[in-house]
């Protein structure tokens, strides 16, 4: 069974960086796609970044230029490194591992985290 684990979630005041980490065992990491998803309260849960088994990356518009998603095969990690952080992305962001770059961006299948939360003070 995949188990991903996610760290680096917190409090952090708006134009700040945080880094999140999500460490997969249970599996082939290097064979998978890898993303980001995150949700608010009341709201839908959404893409926030997808990176693909051979390291292809893609972002939401409300984030390209902030952040970052990158992996690591060796150490079957993926990081999603976030820059000048904004009130609007507190969320709960949640890792996600599936076979393909489109089903991670669907986000309806696959393996989840448990999420981790990101609250942006203003």
């Amino acid at each position: 069974q995949v188990q991903l684990v996610e760290s680096g979630g917190g409090l952090v005041q708006a134009g700040g960086s945080l880094r999140l980490s999500c460490a997969a065992s249970g599996s082939t990491f290097s064979s998978n796609a890898m993303g980001w998803h995150r949700q608010a309260p009341g709201k839908q849960r959404e893409l926030v970044a997808v990176v693909s088994s051979g390291g292809s990356t893609n972002y939401a518009d409300s984030v390209k230029g902030r952040f970052t998603i990158s992996r690591d095969n060796a150490k079957n990690t993926v990081y999603l490194q976030m820059n000048s952080l904004k009130p609007e992305d507190t969320a709960v962001y949640y890792c996600n591992q599936a076979r393909s770059w489109l089903l991670v961006a669907r986000g309806t299948s696959g393996y989840w985290g448990q999420g981790t939360q990101v609250t942006v003070s203003s």
